[in-house]
């Protein structure tokens, strides 16, 4: 699986034009299964975004998880990050994992990082939907298992 997972104050994501999910101070996860992957992935990669020590503690350095602050995550699921842009100029997603197992897989991630702490808010798997947010820092990590 692979993840983009970015600090931020505050993230929304909308779905013609109503909101689905939000989070306030916390991370922005977006998430895409690749072909092979298995829910034991879903789950490691539950367990290090959690851990990630990527907020800042008392002396700014970049120290304390998301567990260790109380922050709230929102996840999206994003089927490009799987894009093969080595060869010309239009990007191939066949690594991607078939959208059932896709989904299956992000709502795994999703509810395995709710299950050790942090309140989890998530977009709609294969909508076309609207992300905003405001990355803190700006820190923006890439994790992939």
């Amino acid at each position: 699986m692979r993840a983009l997972v970015q600090r931020v104050t505050q993230a929304r994501v909308e779905v013609e034009g109503m909101l689905i999910g939000q989070t306030g101070p916390g991370l922005l996860i977006l998430v895409c299964a690749m072909q092979g992957d298995t829910e034991a992935e879903a789950e490691a990669l539950a367990a290090k975004v959690a851990k990630l020590r990527i907020f800042k503690d008392e002396a700014g350095k970049m120290n304390r998880s998301l567990l260790d602050t109380g922050g709230g995550a929102l996840v999206v699921s994003q089927f490009t990050l799987a894009a093969d842009t080595r060869s010309g100029n239009r990007p191939g997603f066949s690594t991607a994992a078939h959208p059932a197992l896709g989904e299956t897989l992000y709502q795994h991630f999703a509810a395995t990082l709710a299950a050790l702490g942090p309140k989890v808010e998530t977009g709609r798997f294969g909508a076309d939907m609207a992300v905003t947010l405001t990355n803190d820092g700006p820190v923006t990590i890439w994790l992939e298992n």
